[in-house]
């Protein structure tokens, strides 16, 4: 399906309402179509990217971006189930956003690899530098998820990798959020191991970096 093709608005109408049922019917739809998991990735951020949009300009309630995001969570879990991702639970993994509020895009990350079978932890949203750092460090993870919203979240990022380079952590730093999809090569001055943009992506990066992929 062509991304022209994809209901975007109706599915963000449907969220916008509460309506499980319609939501769902959308996403069967467009699944049906092509049986192409990252169709349904497209509408799911698509949707919630809007409704975001929407809510920081006062257009939506908190409590339609919240129930938005669990219904789009239902619906990737459910999808995963059938998708043919091989999963990768030996690989510990943290997601978390830094120092920002914004979580819509981490929730969808989240629910894709949680899906694929993949050990996710969530460190949750508006961390520091420190605080960050102590957490992946604490949890032993294999690779850390950072999202930013806003651009010198992003740079900070920097900060994170140096503090685990200091502490000799050979944690995977996978970035993704507005600032790096606006600068493709951001990634690689904040001395991250890859830039993720969407969850199917994170997916492969992944498997890619314990292969020994992906070169910065």
């Amino acid at each position: 399906m062509k991304e022209a093709h994809i209901p975007v608005e109706a599915f963000k109408m449907a969220l916008l309402q509460i309506d499980r049922i319609k939501a769902a019917e959308i996403f069967e739809s467009c699944y049906d179509g092509d049986h192409v998991f990252d169709v349904l990735e497209h509408l799911t951020m698509g949707a919630l990217e809007e409704i975001g949009r929407g809510w920081e300009e006062g257009d939506f309630s908190l409590s339609q971006v919240y129930m938005s995001g669990i219904i789009c969570e239902e619906l990737i879990e459910k999808y995963m189930t059938i998708h043919e991702l091989v999963p990768q639970k030996q690989i510990k993994i943290a997601i978390v956003v830094l120092q920002d509020h914004h979580a819509l895009g981490k929730r969808i990350v989240y629910s894709i690899l949680r899906a694929s079978g993949y050990d996710l932890i969530d460190f949750g949203q508006g961390l520091s530098v420190e605080e960050v750092v102590e957490k992946a460090m604490n949890h032993n993870v294999d690779v850390l998820l950072i999202s930013t919203l806003m651009l010198p979240s992003a740079l900070n990022v920097k900060k994170v990798v140096e503090a685990l380079r200091e502490k000799k952590s050979l944690i995977k730093i996978i970035v993704g959020g507005a600032p790096f999809r606006l600068d493709s090569n951001l990634w690689q001055r904040v001395k991250a191991d890859a830039d993720g943009k969407n969850g199917t992506e994170v997916t492969k990066l992944i498997e890619q970096l314990y292969e020994g992929g992906i070169q910065g």
